[in-house]
């Protein structure tokens, strides 16, 4: 990306024109991931599943150096805030940190939401809020992982809604044998839906 760039303190400096392109990077995630970090509850929890997927970027190459953080709620519905007037739900934390290997994979041990109002009050789908940082990005990402075997749930889910048909899928976790699987695309051909804060 360039940006046009004039002032009288640039002719005065006897430059004018283009700025060079600007980008944070490359990523450097050194500090941010710890040893339990993918792991919202322990192994061994009762109803545990495991969310895990690829980070794509707009080439088709997997992203070897990516960070996925997520934040939901526990089966009731409950989130493990002070906000939270229902009380801090036990042995679980709500948040997750995965860095991707050089396979560009993640995975969030956790277990699956249950459905929580919006402001309005309205139920949403089960669901896990998403951040992705990773080299090029000026910021992160932000996104949704809902699951496919939700539909009833889906199909009235105010943030869904918003989102065209065509593309919901890419916010769909699939069914695996011990949990789902959610890829993530940050360009190209069914690029992950991704929102505006």
């Amino acid at each position: 990306m360039t940006t046009e760039f004039r002032s009288d303190y640039a002719g005065d400096a006897g430059f004018d024109g283009l700025t060079p392109s600007q980008t944070v990077g490359p990523y450097l995630s050194i500090g941010l991931p710890w040893p339990d970090g993918p792991s919202v509850v322990e192994e061994g929890t009762p109803g545990a599943i495991r969310i895990a997927g690829t980070v794509y970027d707009g080439t088709g190459a997997v992203v070897p150096d990516a960070l996925i953080e997520t934040w939901q709620a526990d089966p009731d519905g409950g989130f493990a805030h002070p906000d939270d007037p229902r009380g801090r739900p036990t042995g679980f934390r709500g948040f997750g940190r995965c860095p991707t290997d050089d396979a560009g994979d993640w995975a969030i041990l956790t277990l699956k939401p249950g459905i929580v109002p919006d402001r309005e009050g309205r139920p949403q789908a089960p669901h896990l809020d998403v951040s992705v940082l990773a080299r090029g990005l000026l910021h992160r990402v932000v996104t949704r992982i809902y699951f496919a075997d939700e539909a009833e749930a889906n199909a009235a889910d105010p943030v869904l809604a918003t989102v065209p048909p065509a593309r919901r899928s890419t916010l769909l976790a699939t069914p695996e044998r011990d949990g789902y699987r959610f890829d993530i695309r940050l360009q190209g051909d069914d690029e992950t839906v991704f929102f505006a804060l």
